[in-house]
């Protein structure tokens, strides 16, 4: 006689994030959260609610609105032998805390021959769609991606989510942990219901270099992370209609990136097209073109494309700002002209 099914027990990307906070915390006492308005609020995004009432004031830290501050502070607190958990709470800010980030956290292994690691995540809000303009709405991915000794992920779904947190905390690397707003599932964001999904309770983790293949096909070849994974999911199902069966692919982490999952993907399908929130130029899209246009043994059978924004700051305007970011009518007109001759 089979064991009875457990029950589905579905969360919200912010929900995950800060169950897998909560329980690592509980784990283990080095592990603490710093932040602006983390603490009593719960985090703007929901990703710390309830660790306040749970571990109290020493281990939940509102800071001042000092990036440089705070984000400097929780590198010295990683070489000390913590693990802080650290909120950027808009991508857009890393401006100001860059040298913490880049010269500080990534490079103090690498710096003291391995002696001094830094475990600590950042995690932080990215993408637009909201009319909050250029200083709130950017992705940035290629940014952190570009610069060796971090490693970067970013989840499509609440199991991810909780899974990629605790890889992230037990990781002795800096992690940046990026999370989609239009994904987080807080009321005034809206967000995208396939997002929300099953999340175990007890302890699981998500590799923090494997990308995922979220839908089977063979015919063309679809990646993307984050948000632009549920605009290629969109598309696959009207293809899907038409007899036309892409797969795709779920990178999770762009730092390290995964290119043998790609590269045998598009070496079955025969034809690429990369989905990518973040500017154009010089961005993830490009990586991973580049990735599968060097395995000499991949034969493509059209031309690979990429979506992104256009390297235009992101616009006030709704109207102007929803023309340029990326979305489901995008991925689906170029993957039907590149499937044109097959339709």
């Amino acid at each position: 006689m089979s064991s009875p099914e457990a029950p589905t027990r579905k969360l919200t990307i912010a929900r995950a994030m800060s169950e897998a906070i909560g329980q690592e915390m509980a784990a283990d006492s080095a592990v603490m959260v710093m932040g602006e308005d983390i603490a009593k609020l719960g985090g703007v995004f929901g990703t710390t609610t309830g660790l306040l009432e749970k571990f109290g004031p020493e281990r939940v830290r509102d800071t001042p609105i000092s990036e440089t501050g705070f984000i400097g502070a929780a590198v010295g607190l990683a070489g000390a032998g913590f693990r802080p958990v650290v909120e950027l709470m808009f991508v857009d800010f890393f401006g100001v805390c860059m040298d913490a980030i880049y010269n500080l956290a990534a490079k103090q292994s690498y710096f003291s021959g391995g002696q001094v690691t830094c475990p600590m995540v950042l995690m932080t809000s990215v993408g637009g769609g909201y009319g909050d303009a250029g200083q709130h709405s950017q992705c940035l991915y290629a940014t952190f991606g570009h610069l060796p000794g971090m490693k970067v992920v970013m989840p499509s779904n609440a199991h991810d989510a909780k899974g990629l947190m605790l890889a992230a905390i037990r990781d002795p690397n800096p992690v940046i942990f990026m999370f989609h707003k239009a994904l987080q599932g807080m009321g005034w964001l809206g967000t995208v219901k396939r997002s929300i999904t099953h999340v175990p309770d007890g302890d699981y983790t998500v590799p923090l270099d494997r990308a995922q293949i979220a839908r089977e096909g063979r015919d063309l070849t679809i990646v993307s992370l984050g948000l632009g994974v549920h605009h290629a999911l969109d598309a696959a199902e009207t293809l899907a209609k038409s007899g036309i069966e892409a797969e795709v692919i779920d990178l999770v982490s762009i730092a390290p990136l995964d290119r043998a999952t790609v590269r045998q993907s598009v070496g079955r399908t025969g034809r690429l097209l990369v989905v990518d929130d973040d500017y154009l130029s010089y961005g993830v899209g490009a990586e991973v073109i580049a990735s599968v246009c060097e395995d000499g043994a991949i034969s493509l059978k059209a031309t690979p494309r990429r979506i992104a924004h256009p390297d235009v700051p992101i616009p006030f305007s709704p109207a102007m700002e929803h023309h340029v970011l990326p979305s489901a009518g995008k991925v689906l007109e170029a993957a039907q002209a590149m499937l044109e001759p097959a339709l």
